[in-house]
């Protein structure tokens, strides 16, 4: 069910001043009131709620777009899979950001949370991995991306929808190796134990399991952090993913959230990779190609100098700005639709007073599914008063009929 933000402010600041009122027992009565009065001054403990409305991105090309324009790989439309839905229109920065990646630049995706940063480097990755399947190279073992996630959890996410994705390109082979990736020699054994953990995920036979999988047949996507990364290069048994034949298809190393490798974290981390591109690139100059994102890194073009010169340092790798020249920029920001685009439909026509009235009988609707058909009747009185257009009705129907999935929908 959708959060209700005033709501849900409301309740946690009370929630936390009750707790405030607790730990402190005073035994007289007016101290302990004047404590109370104390911590429930306004914006003592709590600012806001502060509300953003951000503009919505302005959309682009779809991944069909871009296969008929010879950007991307036929094999695309194998995928079928609605975490990448072929004929839907991207995001201006992601279709951006593709082509970028694709042609081989190094980049920095510095958008907003929930802009789609993943595809940005997912799309290139698979593309990359389809050419190989194109020209017969993939069948070989061998780590062509490592996606490195400065927390677990954020990499067992990725895993999650990687499995979604590659559910029907059986020939692409992807891979957690982390300190809770299986220890067992017998993949079955693996699985088992894997399922214990994670019951409703699906079983790939493109996703390895253990860590004796990767180290026999290395994967060509694989997920890691940077602590494990440290391990790896150091340990005999895991040489085979930087090493002789299998280690010899790297290209991409991609660094989710990029933005918290900052200070002595930062130095490390650059050591790090300095050490992983020795080990695999040699004299190979090039070989590699970096992807960064986060949400937060910078505050605006005045910052991409700045940006840019922390990728280099980090990576060890080009990025280059130049202001005025597109083809030179390796910094990938958002594009929002102009406000003067945005139509009244979009956004609605109500009066002020039509949405306060509504506001109130949100702020009082019934938690029992039996009470809400007769709370549906008085939004129909508002509606009927503010002279709305009767474009609601099919909502209302379903509402009625299915009140339990329908309700929100019909409020919304």
């Amino acid at each position: 069910m959708p959060i209700h933000p005033l709501n849900t402010t409301n309740h946690i600041r009370s929630t936390y001043l009750r707790y405030l009122r607790t730990i402190k027992p005073f035994q007289d009565e007016w101290y302990r009131q004047a404590f109370a009065d104390a911590v429930d001054e306004s914006d003592l403990l709590v600012k806001g709620p502060i509300l953003e409305v951000a503009l919505p991105y302005e959309k682009g090309q779809s991944i069909k777009d871009l296969v008929e324009e010879g950007v991307l790989s036929n094999k695309f439309a194998n995928l079928q899979s609605p975490d990448l839905p072929y004929t839907r229109p991207m995001y201006v920065h992601q279709v951006r950001a593709i082509r970028k990646a694709v042609s081989g630049r190094n980049l920095v995706v510095a958008t907003g949370t929930g802009s789609g940063k993943t595809e940005t480097f997912l799309v290139p990755i698979l593309n990359y991995l389809f050419r190989e399947q194109e020209n017969g190279t993939l069948s070989q073992p061998g780590v062509r991306a490592m996606l490195l996630y400065p927390m677990n959890a954020l990499a067992n996410d990725q895993m999650k929808r990687l499995r979604r994705l590659l559910e029907n390109c059986k020939d692409i082979t992807f891979g957690r190796y982390i300190g809770e990736t299986d220890r067992s020699n017998d993949r079955d054994e693996a699985i088992r134990n894997f399922q214990k953990v994670y019951p409703k995920e699906k079983i790939l036979d493109n996703e390895l399991f253990s860590r004796k999988e990767i180290q026999t047949n290395p994967p060509h996507i694989l997920l890691t952090n940077y602590a494990m990364l440290e391990y790896l290069l150091l340990r005999p048994n895991d040489s085979t993913l930087f090493d002789g034949t299998t280690g010899q298809h790297w290209h991409f190393i991609v660094m989710d959230e990029v933005h918290v490798y900052d200070g002595a974290n930062a130095t490390e981390m650059a050591m790090l990779l300095r050490r992983l591109e020795d080990r695999i690139v040699g004299d190979r100059l090039g070989r590699l190609q970096a992807i960064a994102t986060s949400a937060t890194l910078g505050k605006g073009k005045q910052d991409y100098p700045t940006v840019i010169d922390f990728a280099n340092n980090l990576f060890n790798l080009p990025f280059i700005w130049e202001e005025n020249k597109p083809e030179y920029q390796d910094i990938v920001e958002a594009e929002r639709v102009p406000v003067e685009k945005i139509s009244a439909k979009l956004w609605g026509k109500g009066t002020p007073e039509f949405y306060h009235e509504l506001a109130l009988l949100l702020d009082h609707r019934p938690s029992e599914i039996s009470t809400q058909i007769p709370y549906l009747s008085s939004f129909d009185k508002v509606i009927q008063k503010y002279a709305f257009p009767i474009s609601y009705q099919e909502a209302r129907l379903e509402a009625t009929k299915n009140p339990e999935t329908a309700i929100q929908r019909y409020l919304y």
